[in-house]
């Protein structure tokens, strides 16, 4: 296990927001919905919040017509710079590390990307792009994907985080995994319940193959405006190890599926540092990279 980083030894408490999008005619009235999941996460003295992915589309319904993706990008740099300053403060103010969901952004070379805020309680804010595009997205609003694969380094030590399809592809987790990683937050954002499942499924994978937490948000309801957002299905949740030491069935948390709602959990770091130590299984130590390399010839 001499290529894996060290855990800290510590519990954070994480939480994960399930968003109802629904059309709102101005930004504050966004932002106010904004404010009040960063003020209930600050409430319970949260290490972690997690926002779903695309939920900042939701200011596209303030358009009074349905938008081409072209114009919705344009509509969303609009905002952007708004959006960094809303989160960086709350993450301040209720001193709680925001993950931000995620939405596409033009960037300055012209292309697009969908790219995660994470806001630290300090002020500091870092992207991390979603390094898989999803065929709707590259098709509607022409996104390509990433290729900053990090972690984040935060004051509870670092994260990973996997922007929906991401999680389905293990090496990108796994990679997460080696640097250190303990904690994945997965921002998402899927139309219905097999594409759900496609991410829920993934995410208990990679749970097992990797001994880490992940952190599941999604949007609810339907945004009948703005395109491709008409339909959101969602059962957010904290997921864990299947391990002795962990919660039965490898869930820590739940919401009920489709409905507007926040879970909890607190996860101990130190519990992961055990499982992969002593474990039942320990399927870190027990990898086979000398033969995963010479199938890859």
């Amino acid at each position: 296990m001499s290529d894996i980083s060290p855990l800290p030894r510590r519990r954070v408490r994480a939480m994960a927001v399930q968003y109802r999008m629904q059309a709102c005619s101005n930004f504050d009235e966004f932002a106010e919905r904004v404010r009040y999941f960063a003020g209930v996460a600050g409430d319970y003295a949260c290490d972690f919040v997690c926002f779903p992915e695309f939920m900042a589309l939701a200011l596209l319904s303030i358009a009074p017509r349905r938008l081409d993706g072209s114009e919705a990008m344009q509509s969303m740099a609009s905002h952007s710079s708004a959006i960094d300053t809303l989160m960086r403060e709350q993450a301040q103010k209720h001193q709680v590390n925001i993950i931000g969901g995620a939405f596409p952004r033009a960037l300055s070379d012209g292309s697009v990307r969908n790219l995660a805020g994470i806001y630290h309680r300090d002020g500091r804010i870092d992207y991390r792009s979603k390094i898989h595009a999803t065929p709707s997205e590259r098709a509607v609003w022409g996104v390509s994907g990433g290729d900053d694969a990090d972690i984040v380094d935060t004051d509870c030590g670092p994260i990973g985080v996997a922007i929906c399809y991401d999680s389905e592809f293990p090496e990108l987790i796994r990679h997460l995994t080696l640097r250190g990683a303990p904690l994945l937050f997965v921002p998402f954002c899927t139309d219905e319940r097999q594409g759900y499942l496609r991410v829920r499924y993934s995410c208990a994978a990679r749970c097992v193959e990797n001994q880490i937490y992940a952190v599941l948000a999604g949007t609810v309801g339907h945004l009948p405006r703005v395109l491709n957002m008409d339909i959101q299905y969602a059962q957010s949740c904290i997921l864990t190890p299947c391990d002795l030491p962990f919660a039965r069935d490898g869930i820590a948390t739940e919401a009920a599926p489709d409905s507007e709602a926040v879970v909890f959990a607190d996860l101990d770091l130190g519990l992961l540092l055990e499982a992969r130590e002593r474990g039942t299984v320990r399927n870190l130590a027990d990898r086979r990279p000398d033969l995963y390399k010479l199938w890859q010839r």
